[in-house]
């Protein structure tokens, strides 16, 4: 058989990026669950109808069928044809579908976290996937939802990637904005298209300025004097206070002071404000932050890797007034997701962080001979039922070989077990760690490695480049 060609976009992590990419889903989890969120999972697939509904194009979801189908007659497919199944692209639909159905199942407001897989039919590139991991946690209440989950979803996931901090992880910008406040400058301007500002302003690290205001006055009907305007709110950024003054005296400069811009003022700087508390320089307010802000109703949120800004939002969300419906009842919303597999993807490959072995085992029982193995099997056994993880020399080589066994894995510790010799004399448990040399007598019901040799960890690693 000829060796298989990878797919491209659907990443396979070797056992020691596994170790990293499972410390990073531990890490987030155990945060997530520290501030009362709750885990759940959805299905993988959903009506491709309800995928759609958002006017996503339908390359971009993976539309599930079974091969069976194709001799079936056209009527025995009709039924199911309606009821078509996708792929999830993301996993706010699903949830929104979970919530509908099990409403009267959950207590408002819901706090939910789902780390799952999802599907996407992109372009594969640096960072962008087919198929990855997303971890989710939202709020989601029932008719209305207190402003102040606003403020508190991206504190927690400042505190969730801030844990990561120490095995090496960059440390991380929250940039936020407020749909409320761009909507209700540019209304304040005299632009109605606020739609197509956006789209024009979320061009501007692309393109830049100069292309923008072409783009504010050709397809967002904005005179040179508008656009200038919507340029200037775009530049303005900070991590106080201080920038809900500035955004009010460029509003005045303007006349384009509105109810819905002091709105939003007000909640962006209620935020900025908690943020400068608990959590010191990791959120900035960034008037240009445009993307989302079509559907999002409230607060708006990307984060970037401090010195990997070129990569692009590792995470994402922010307000949403119509999360799920039902005709009777509104579920409104506030959220953030990871792309956990677009993360760990760049902690790899330039080498930030590294596993400090590829296998679990902390030890490997040598085998003496073959016909010893039971005895190697017998101290296997007694190591983990106290919870040390071992392994067992795969054959009875001589014991340089299995050292190098071992040394290849990583595995730190060798143990030899207690035995007696061709000529008569009796051996000692011994247990030997392979790095510095050091053998020791040891007692397979006592011996114990050091903590940090008990499992395999995530530690800093040696950038590339």
């Amino acid at each position: 058989m000829a060796r298989p060609t990878p797919l491209s976009g659907f990443p396979e992590w070797l056992p020691d990026g596994r170790v990293v990419e499972q410390h990073v889903l531990d890490s987030l989890r155990r945060t997530f669950e520290l501030h009362g969120f709750a885990g759940i999972e959805t299905r993988a697939v959903e009506p491709l109808d309800q995928l759609l509904r958002k006017g996503e194009t339908s390359k971009e979801v993976y539309v599930l069928r079974r091969l069976q189908e194709e001799g079936e007659e056209p009527a025995a497919r009709g039924d199911r044809a309606e009821k078509q199944l996708g792929l999830h692209f993301d996993l706010t639909v699903p949830f929104a579908r979970y919530v509908l159905e099990n409403a009267g199942h959950l207590a408002f407001p819901f706090k939910r976290y789902q780390i799952q897989k999802v599907w996407r039919g992109e372009r594969p590139q640096e960072g962008r996937f087919r198929e990855f991991v997303q971890a989710d946690i939202d709020v989601v209440g029932a008719g209305d939802l207190p402003y102040h989950y606003e403020v508190e979803l991206p504190l927690v996931m400042a505190e969730a990637l801030g844990e990561l901090r120490p095995v090496g992880v960059p440390p991380v910008r929250i940039l936020v904005n407020n749909r409320k406040v761009a909507e209700g400058f540019y209304r304040g301007l005299g632009l109605d298209d606020v739609e197509a500002v956006l789209r024009s302003i979320d061009k501007l690290d692309k393109v830049g300025p100069d292309e923008v205001a072409r783009l504010l006055v050709t397809e967002a009907g904005a005179t040179p004097e508008q656009a200038a305007a919507c340029l200037e709110l775009a530049s303005i950024s900070g991590t106080d206070v201080g920038v809900v003054e500035r955004v009010r005296a460029l509003a005045a400069t303007h006349d384009a002071s509105t109810d819905l811009l002091e709105t939003g003022l007000e909640e962006l700087g209620a935020l900025v404000a908690a943020a400068a508390e608990r959590a010191p320089g990791v959120v900035v307010a960034d008037l240009k932050i445009a993307r989302g802000l079509d559907y999002y109703t409230g607060s708006v949120y990307e984060t970037v890797l401090v010195g990997h800004e070129h990569l692009g939002s590792i995470c994402s969300g922010g307000r949403y007034d119509t999360l799920a419906s039902d005709g009777a009842n509104t579920y409104p919303g506030v959220g953030l997701s990871i792309g956990v597999s677009r993360l760990v993807s760049r902690l790899l490959s330039v080498g930030l962080v590294r596993a400090t072995r590829a296998v679990p085992s902390a030890v490997l029982v040598a085998v003496t001979d073959e016909a010893t193995r039971g005895d190697s099997d017998r101290v296997a056994a007694a190591l983990r039922a106290r919870g040390i993880p071992t392994d067992v020399a795969p054959t009875a080589a001589k014991f340089g070989k299995q050292i190098r066994f071992a040394d290849r894995r990583g595995i730190p510790f060798v143990w030899f077990p207690a035995g007696v010799t061709a000529d008569g004399t009796a051996t000692t448990h011994q247990v030997k760690d392979i790095r510095s040399g050091d053998q020791v007598e040891a007692d397979p019901a006592t011996w114990e490695p050091p903590t940090e040799d008990l499992w395999a960890t995530v530690v800093a690693g040696e950038q590339k480049g």
